[in-house]
Parts: C-alpha cells; sequence; structure tokens
C-alpha cells in the first residue's frame, strides 16, 4: 500500500492500517489528496448502516439518521468534531493568534466549543432525518462524507500557509496540488447528479464547499493559517451545510 494512502487512512479513520514508512510533507500531501476517497469510504460504511437500521425499523427515521452519523464519529475517532469544539473556543475567545492557538491546545472543552458540537450534530441530525425520510439518505451521507474531506483537500493547497510550525496543519500546508481536489469535486457533483437528476445534490456541494472557504479563511486571518483543528472543523461544518441543502425543498 502506498505511503500517502496508509497516511489517509490512518490519519483520517480508526481503520486498522500500519502506518507509511516514512512521514514527510510529500507523502502528508498524497494523503490528503486521497482524503475525498477515504471520505466516500466513510461515507459507504455509513450509509450502509443507516440503510440496514432503515430497513429494520418502522416508524421515525431517527434512529437510521443518528446510527449512520454515529459510525461516522466512530471510524474517525470523533477527531473532527474535537477540532469543531476547539476552533470554535479558539475564535471564540476574541485573543490574538498565539493566545488563541494555545486556547485550542488545551485539553478542556469551553462552553462555546461543547455547545458548537452540540448544536452542529443536532444539525446534522436532523437534516439526515429529513433526508432519510425522503429516500436520499444514504445518498446524503456519502455525498456529505466526501465533500467534507474535499473541503480538508481544497485547504491544503499553496494557498494557505499554516498557523504554526508544527503539528498536522505544518505537515499538510500547501502539499495539496489544487487541480486535484477540484477534479475530486467535479467528479462528485457527476456522480451525485446521475444519481439524484434534481439540481440539489449540485448546490449542496457548491454551498457547502463555499461556506467551508468562508470558514477557512475567517481561521487562517484569526490565527494565522490552518492547525489540524481548523482541518476537522471544516469536516463537520461541511457535512451539515451538505445535509441541510439537500433536507430542503
Amino acid at each position: 500500500m502506498p505511503d500517502g494512502l496508509r497516511l489517509a487512512l490512518t490519519t483520517l479513520t480508526v481503520l486498522p492500517v500500519r502506518g507509511p514508512r516514512e512521514l514527510d510533507r510529500r507523502t502528508a500531501g498524497r494523503a490528503m489528496e486521497l482524503a475525498p476517497l477515504v471520505g466516500v469510504l466513510l461515507g459507504l460504511l455509513a450509509a450502509g448502516v443507516l440503510a440496514a437500521l432503515d430497513a429494520g425499523t418502522r416508524g421515525t427515521p431517527l434512529l437510521p439518521a443518528v446510527g449512520g452519523l454515529a459510525v461516522l464519529a466512530a471510524l474517525t475517532r470523533g477527531l473532527h468534531l474535537d477540532g469543531l469544539s476547539d476552533l470554535a473556543d479558539g475564535l471564540g475567545s476574541y485573543a490574538g493568534p498565539e493566545r488563541a492557538r494555545a486556547i485550542m491546545k488545551q485539553p478542556d472543552v469551553g462552553a462555546l466549543g461543547l455547545a458548537t458540537v452540540l448544536f452542529v450534530v443536532l444539525v446534522q441530525a436532523a437534516a439526515l432525518v429529513t433526508c432519510t425520510a425522503q429516500g436520499r439518505g444514504p445518498l446524503a451521507v456519502v455525498l456529505a462524507a466526501a465533500t467534507g474531506r474535499v473541503a480538508v483537500a481544497l485547504a491544503c493547497t499553496p494557498a494557505t500557509p499554516a498557523a504554526a510550525p508544527g503539528g498536522l496543519g505544518a505537515l499538510v500546508a500547501g502539499t495539496v496540488r489544487p487541480a486535484v481536489p477540484v477534479a475530486a469535486a467535479v467528479v462528485l457533483l457527476l456522480a451525485a447528479t446521475a444519481l439524484d437528476p434534481s439540481p440539489r445534490p449540485a448546490v449542496a456541494v457548491v454551498v457547502a464547499l463555499g461556506s467551508a472557504r468562508l470558514l477557512r479563511r475567517h481561521a487562517v486571518r484569526r490565527l494565522g493559517g490552518i492547525t489540524g483543528d481548523v482541518l476537522g472543523a471544516l469536516v463537520e461544518t461541511s457535512t451539515a451545510v451538505v445535509l441541510v441543502v439537500l433536507a430542503l425543498g
């Protein structure tokens, strides 16, 4: 297995894969370029659980929706949710870049971070319940998971600096070739449109990636660049936006 794929799986999932033999920026770049593919894999696993629960239960699609989201959280160790809470605490402090990053590194979770995770997960669950009731739950969870990882790859292109010289952000910042996440987004749009000819899947991807770009720019302005927590927050917010847009209408 190539080192880039090994790193992508060990960083973004809990799958029992041995880490790369060499860990350098080139390997990190390949790992982040493969992040959308890992997102598809995670989405398919979550969609399988959602579909199985939906077929085995009668009544509200709440259990299937929560089950699908729980699988995503479990398969990623809750890493992205942790990044979301840390980023919320850091940005909510209104402190300077160094102090905000120090707050994000603290092991405890502040009230704002906890509330942010709570409301984002509730929004994801409510939207996925609606999507499941509409018969597009599996498609929604795959599309959301993949789009979140496209947002991560886009954040690792040369246009975005690292916030600090150490950590995951420094390892992956600027390592992704811009054409790769753009191509991944196009493929994702084409596949989603083929599975659901309505405009909603395409709109969901575009709006989610646009929202992720705004969040990334704000984080860079406040923190000086990206960190691992920023990448995690991009995954969770993009996931939420995709599910909400698909649930509308």
